[in-house]
């Protein structure tokens, strides 16, 4: 199941999706935008910065409609970034307006929190772990496994709250009862649905985006809605799990008897150059706490708020957590908290440096001066691009300098689709312009051709002379044995540039077929005359034995004749 994509034929050859993807899990097949699923780490960044809205989500809604149409039981675990995200008077009021949709039971997937802060508190207690990085964020979870592989261990063997309260869910009202998580998170999807380790936990996902946009098709508005509780107990501090640095106040909210250092990292750049960090192994006896989304959940990219100021979310969560204590009345002694990460490296095939530079040459990129590295094509270098290319994940045409130098006029089209060398140099014998065919014969860049002189590649006497002459030169055979090619030679003086107009046609497979087709043919020649002679010399030998057996049959018939007659007159 691929979580999210982008719509056929909504590309506009932006490719700002692939500069904001910080993993290069975008591909670009015909000019179109897709989401390699093996790739990606469902961030969601790509759908937020796409100008054209070509997301799509695999959504869940049917599937809880489907459920409640049914009569079945379900029941709502909703992330507390609800408190910063949703619009309402009371917080109650979200509760009513749920359960006007037909849900049975709404309760905060904090209580899930909860358990998983006790989990983290144990492990930082333990001391066993080098560092110890936070694995409630699946964004995170995705880039490690997939990115930093060499990190694994360093992970937090626990489950995400969101799993750690499906099961305790399931665990007090019954296996047969439906989970339904309301978040704004897009990897949560991926993670509920998508991977087995925790598959089960939870039955459905809903994004903040989706339930606004219910709630405004059945006509409910949540300002009008009653004041109801939650269905659980206070999850006190662990409200604050959706904001940066949330989980840390939840941990120290209880006894901390650990010597980890405590940091808070946000934001996809930032986990990453950590991640580097701790490959190096320099870092030791950390407790980091790392999100994917800059300031938390409460800026996921489908909480429907991507505009809200971080702030002002941040202050609304803040105000309305109350109790920054311990949550004491939730037990979740029969929950299995547990979760083995692995290796899930994504491995790319690279190219070597005769296909990297075939790569380069077909971008027009020959010298390392061509290589601007100018990143408009999503990519941070042309060598990372021409990489790309060569693995399938991008086009030649996605390279933005390149694109625009083809295009600059028609005339470039012409001359680069002819299979024929075309160059302007002008009376210094300098060249001024050359095709495609041309750079690749001469094997230079086109930047590179137009400050090198035509003497330095070929022969440039014919080119000389109508230089001097005026005079132009038609359809002249002639070897260029610098590039190992027959040719036919054409020059044209261009009196408004003072230059001429070289053309190369390569005829050098047709020269190679003639002259295979001329020795066949005097092969031929031979071997006939070689025949006929030979036939000559037989024909020659059976009539000379032809003649000397005739002269003795007639010596032999006039014998007899001569015989018989005698013999008559005796």
């Amino acid at each position: 199941m691929r979580v999210i994509d982008f719509r056929d034929a909504s590309c506009k050859h932006c490719y700002k999706c692939v500069r904001n993807c910080e993993v290069k899990a975008i591909s670009v097949v015909h000019e179109q935008a897709h989401i390699m699923k093996d790739h990606c780490i469902n961030c969601g960044h790509c759908l937020e910065v796409c100008p054209q809205n070509a997301k799509t989500f695999a959504s869940d809604m049917d599937r809880v409609k489907g459920y409640l149409r049914q009569g079945m039981k379900v029941i709502i675990s909703i992330a507390p970034s609800y408190l910063g995200v949703l619009e309402y008077n009371r917080p109650g009021q979200v509760v009513d307006a749920l359960k006007r949709l037909g849900f049975f039971e709404v309760r905060e997937t904090a209580e899930g929190a909860a358990l998983v802060t006790k989990e983290y508190r144990r492990l930082l207690k333990e001391g066993k772990m080098t560092n110890i990085i936070s694995t409630c964020c699946p964004s995170v979870n995705d880039l490690i496994e997939k990115y930093y592989p060499k990190l694994v261990p360093m992970m937090a063997p626990v489950v995400s709250p969101m799993a750690a309260h499906g099961r305790l869910i399931k665990s007090i009202y019954g296996g047969d009862v439906k989970v339904v998580f309301l978040g704004p998170c897009i990897a949560k999807k991926e993670e509920a649905i998508g991977d087995e380790r925790v598959r089960g936990a939870v039955d459905a996902i809903l994004t903040f985006e989706e339930i606004t946009k219910w709630w405004s098709a059945q006509g409910i508005d949540i300002h009008q809605c009653e004041d109801q509780p939650m269905g659980n107990p206070d999850p006190g501090v662990n409200q604050l799990y959706p904001i940066s640095g949330g989980v840390i106040q939840s941990v120290l909210a209880g006894t901390d008897e650990g010597h980890y250092y405590k940091v808070h990292i946000d934001g996809l750049k930032n986990c990453m150059e950590l991640f580097e960090e701790l490959e190096k192994g320099g870092i030791r006896d950390c407790f980091f706490e790392v999100n994917v989304c800059e300031g938390g959940c409460i800026k996921g990219p489908a909480s429907d708020k991507w505009r809200q100021s971080l702030v002002r979310a941040k202050m609304d969560i803040e105000k309305q957590v109350e109790h920054r204590a311990e949550a004491v009345d939730i037990d979740g002694g029969a929950v299995d908290l547990h979760k083995v990460f692995t290796d899930r490296r994504v491995v790319d095939a690279l190219p070597d440096d005769k296909q990297m530079q075939e790569v380069l040459h077909a971008m027009g990129k020959y010298t390392r001066e061509d290589e601007l590295n100018c990143g408009a094509c999503g990519y941070a270098t042309c060598r990372a691009k021409a990489a790309a290319v060569f693995q399938k994940k991008a086009e030649i045409g996605m390279c933005l300098p390149y694109a625009l130098a083809q295009a600059e006029s028609m005339s470039n089209i012409v001359m680069d689709v002819t299979p024929s060398m075309i160059l302007i140099v002008d009376k210094d014998m300098r060249i001024r312009e050359c095709n495609k065919k041309a750079m690749e014969m001469l094997g230079v860049s086109r930047e590179e051709a137009l400050e090198r002189y035509i003497f330095e590649f070929i022969d440039d006497r014919d080119i000389a002379e109508v230089l001097s002459t005026k005079k132009q030169i038609i359809h002249k055979k002639m070897s260029l044995d610098t590039v190992k090619l027959k040719v036919v030679e054409t020059i044209i003086y261009i009196d408004s540039l003072e230059s001429v107009l070289v053309t190369y046609q390569d005829i050098t497979k047709e020269e190679k077929a003639k002259e295979q087709h001329f020795n066949l043919k005097m092969e031929t020649v031979e071997m006939a005359q070689k025949v006929i002679d030979k036939q000559m010399m037989v024909a020659q030998e059976i009539a000379g034995l032809l003649g000397e057996t005739t002269a003795e049959t007639k010596v032999t018939l006039s014998r007899l004749r001569d015989s018989i007659l005698f013999e008559e007159e005796l």
